[in-house]
């Protein structure tokens, strides 16, 4: 670590949990961002700012002027832009250290099983049930954790799949795959803009967590916010022994 780095990322030095020990544990690290919008924002300019050295982020679209509202990375200036695009450059303006790889494509279950296998954490900030479920069984497979965001209207929710760990339960154990929801998105029912930018950096903060061995990760349990009240809560979560992604492992 660099004089410069030791400027940089004081604060974090100074707190016991991270030290020099974590920064140097957050350079190393590869984190895997699926989706540039709401969530994905605010997720990779703390993991970035934080000094997580790779980030790798996927998303197909392009900015659109609806999305200005919230999607905090993005500029007039880009509308038009890929969105991998238009985040890289934000991220590299916040701190050049951090490799960012940008992939222009809808993360299917071909490419996640890729690039799942590469990295160290897995934040899920993309908008539809299908990729979240491709994206957990590409985390089961590789047993690589998994931080899921969602945000609609004013609710929010946030949890950890960590198939590391034992008992904890995967995505589908909460959302079975052959059960999709009704479809839900902000184009026609709106959301809080503030929402997105709480619920993505919870998701950052817990992917440092991970990947630098601190505190008590969200493993097993889902964080529930209502933003009208700005009120958490919080319930367990348990692996569903007949879970088509998961399941197998509890018998293996």
């Amino acid at each position: 670590m660099q004089d410069s780095d030791l400027l940089r990322y004081s604060r974090h030095l100074l707190l016991d949990e991270i030290g020099f020990e974590g920064q140097t544990r957050f350079h190393q690290a590869h984190a895997l961002i699926i989706g540039a919008g709401g969530l994905g924002c605010p997720a990779a300019l703390y993991l970035c700012s934080a000094g997580v050295g790779q980030i790798t982020v996927v998303d197909h679209d392009t900015v659109d002027l609806t999305n200005l509202q919230r999607q905090i990375a993005h500029t007039q200036a880009r509308v038009g832009w890929p969105k991998v695009d238009s985040l890289q450059t934000t991220l590299a303006a916040l701190n050049d250290q951090v490799h960012v790889t940008r992939i222009q494509a809808r993360a299917d279950a071909t490419l996640l099983d890729t690039l799942v296998a590469q990295a160290d954490v897995v934040l899920d900030c993309c908008d539809n049930f299908a990729t979240r479920q491709a994206i957990n069984a590409a985390c089961v497979k590789h047993n690589k954790p998994l931080v899921s965001g969602a945000a609609i209207r004013f609710d929010g929710q946030l949890a950890v799949y960590d198939p590391r760990e034992p008992g904890s339960p995967c995505y589908a154990c909460l959302f079975p795959p052959e059960t999709p929801p009704e479809d839900s998105h902000c184009a026609t029912l709106g959301v809080f803009a503030p929402l997105v930018g709480v619920i993505g950096s919870l998701q950052a903060a817990e992917a440092l967590k991970l990947l630098g061995g601190v505190g008590q990760p969200l493993t097993g349990r889902l964080l529930m916010l209502d933003g009208r009240a700005m009120h958490f809560t919080e319930i367990g979560l348990r692996r569903n022994p007949s879970c088509p992604v998961c399941g197998p492992l509890t018998s293996a």
